[in-house]
C-alpha cells in the first residue's frame, strides 16, 4: 500500500468518523479554522512579504542608468589668443550620453531596516488574521455546547415520556377498576402530547444548530451523530495564564514600530558606493578636441542628505507616542479579560454548588412522585398532583442537565478567555 493511498484511506475515515461516530469540540474548532476563508491570508502574506525582501535585498546589486541629451545654447565658452594665433571655441549645439553604473558600499543600514521592517509588517498582519481566526473558537464552542444542551433535553423529554405512558397505562387500568375517570385519562394524555410537541421544538432546534456547525466546520455532520462531553479540565483565575493572540498581536505591533525607528534613524546617515560612468558626445572631457569622442569617469562617491534630520525628532516622538497608545491598548484588554474571568470563575463556583444539590433535590422528587403513584392507585389523590410530581422531578433533572452543560460550558468560556 503506497503512501498517498494510506493517507487518503486515513481521511476518509476520519471524516465517517466525524459525520456518523463521536465528536469533540477540539475537532470541531480544528475544522472550522481550516475551513474559515480568512485563512488563505497566512499564505498571500508570506508572499507579499517574499516579494518586498526581495525587492529591498535588490539594493545591494550593481545599478546602471543611461542618459542623453542635446543642446542649444545662445552662447558657448571661447579661447582668442591673437599673440598665439589661437582662436577656439566649443560648438553652441552640444551631444552627450553616458551609461553610468554604481554599486552601493554602504547605505547605513537602510536595506536591513527596511528588509526588518517587512517581516515585522508581516508579522502583525498574520497576527491579526490569528485574531481573527481565534473568534471562531467561540462560535463553535456556541454552538457546540447548545447541541449537547439540547441532547440532554431531548433525553430527559424521552425519559418523562416513558413516565407519563406508564402513568397512562396506571391511570387505564385504575378507570377500569373504578378508581379513575376519563378526565384523569385525558388529563394523562394531553401530557404526553404537550411534552411530545417539546420533543418535536427541540429537535428542529438540534437541526438547526447542527446545520449551522456544518456550515462553520465545512463538513457534513449527520444527526445521528455522538457529541463527546469535554472533560472539565479548569484552572482558577489566580493561576490561570493569559495567552490570548491578541497579545501576541500588541507584541508585534510594537516591535513593528521599533523597526520603524530604526529605519528612521539609518534613513539620515551617509551612503557610500562606488560608480564608473561611460560617455560619448560632442565635446567630450577634452573640450578642446572637436568632434565627438568617447570617455570614461570612475570614482567613489559620498551622499548625505541631512534634511531627514529637521523631521527626525518628531517623526520619533510619534512613534513613541504611538506605542503609549499600544501599550494603553494592551493593558486595557487585560484588564477587560481579567474582569470578564473573574465573572466566569464566580459563574463555575455557582454552577458546581448547585451539581451538588441537584442529585438530592432529584433523589427527593423521585421519592415524592413514587409515593404521589401508589396514592393515586389507593384513591387517595387526583391524577393531575401525580402529574404534578412527575413534572417535578422531570424538571429537577432537566436542570440538573443544564447545568452540567452550563458548567463545561462556562470552563470552556473561561479556557477561551486565557487560550488554555
Amino acid at each position: 500500500m503506497n503512501t498517498r493511498f494510506l493517507i487518503c484511506l486515513l481521511t476518509v475515515f476520519s471524516q465517517l468518523s466525524a459525520a456518523y461516530g463521536q465528536l469533540t469540540v477540539e475537532d470541531c474548532q480544528e475544522k472550522a479554522k481550516a475551513n474559515y476563508p480568512q485563512i488563505k491570508q497566512f499564505g498571500l502574506i508570506q508572499r507579499s512579504a517574499e516579494y518586498n525582501l526581495s525587492n529591498a535585498g535588490k539594493a545591494w546589486l550593481p545599478q546602471v542608468s543611461l542618459s542623453a541629451r542635446a543642446t542649444y545654447q545662445s552662447e558657448a565658452t571661447s579661447i582668442n589668443i591673437p599673440a598665439m594665433h589661437l582662436n577656439m571655441g566649443l560648438p553652441k549645439d552640444q551631444y552627450q550620453a553616458v551609461v553610468e553604473a554604481s554599486q552601493l558600499i554602504w547605505d547605513g543600514g537602510v536595506t536591513k531596516s527596511q528588509q526588518q521592517l517587512v517581516k515585522a509588517s508581516a508579522a502583525v498582519e498574520k497576527e491579526k488574521v490569528e485574531v481573527e481566526l481565534y473568534t471562531i473558537k467561540d462560535r463553535v464552542n456556541q454552538l457546540f455546547f447548545g447541541l449537547l444542551l439540547i441532547d440532554e433535553q431531548l433525553k430527559q423529554q424521552e425519559t418523562l415520556q416513558h413516565e407519563l405512558k406508564i402513568s397512562y397505562e396506571r391511570t387505564v387500568s385504575a378507570m377500569e377498576n373504578g378508581v379513575a375517570n376519563q378526565s384523569d385519562v385525558d388529563a394523562v394524555k394531553v401530557e404526553m402530547l404537550n411534552n411530545e410537541q417539546r420533543r418535536v421544538e427541540l429537535q428542529a432546534s438540534r437541526k438547526s444548530f447542527r446545520e449551522m456547525l456544518s456550515a462553520l466546520t465545512g463538513q457534513s455532520i449527520q444527526d445521528s451523530i455522538s457529541l463527546v462531553k469535554p472533560l472539565p479540565d479548569y484552572h482558577s483565575v489566580l493561576t490561570a495564564e493569559v495567552k490570548r493572540p491578541e497579545l501576541h498581536l500588541f507584541d508585534s505591533q510594537l516591535n513593528l514600530l521599533e523597526h520603524q525607528e530604526s529605519l528612521i534613524r539609518s534613513g539620515n546617515y551617509p551612503k557610500l558606493g562606488l560608480f564608473i560612468q561611460g560617455g560619448y558626445g560632442n565635446p567630450g572631457l577634452n573640450m578642446f578636441k572637436e568632434g565627438f569622442s568617447a570617455y570614461y569617469i570612475g570614482g567613489i562617491r559620498l551622499s548625505w542628505n541631512i534634511g531627514g534630520f529637521y523631521t527626525q525628532k518628531n517623526n520619533l516622538n510619534e512613534l513613541r507616542n504611538s506605542r503609549d497608545r499600544v501599550t494603553v491598548q494592551r493593558e486595557t484588554f487585560l484588564f477587560n479579560n481579567n474582569l470578564t474571568m473573574t465573572k466566569q470563575d464566580n459563574e463555575i463556583e455557582k454552577a458546581r454548588e448547585q451539581l451538588r444539590r441537584d442529585d438530592e433535590i432529584i433523589q427527593l422528587r423521585e421519592h415524592i412522585k413514587q409515593a404521589s403513584a401508589v396514592k393515586v392507585q389507593q384513591g387517595t389523590l387526583t391524577v393531575p398532583d401525580l402529574l404534578r410530581d412527575i413534572d417535578a422531578e422531570s424538571l429537577a433533572r432537566n436542570q440538573k442537565s443544564v447545568h452540567e452543560i452550563q458548567l463545561l460550558m462556562t470552563i470552556s468560556d473561561f479556557n477561551y478567555s486565557t487560550n488554555y
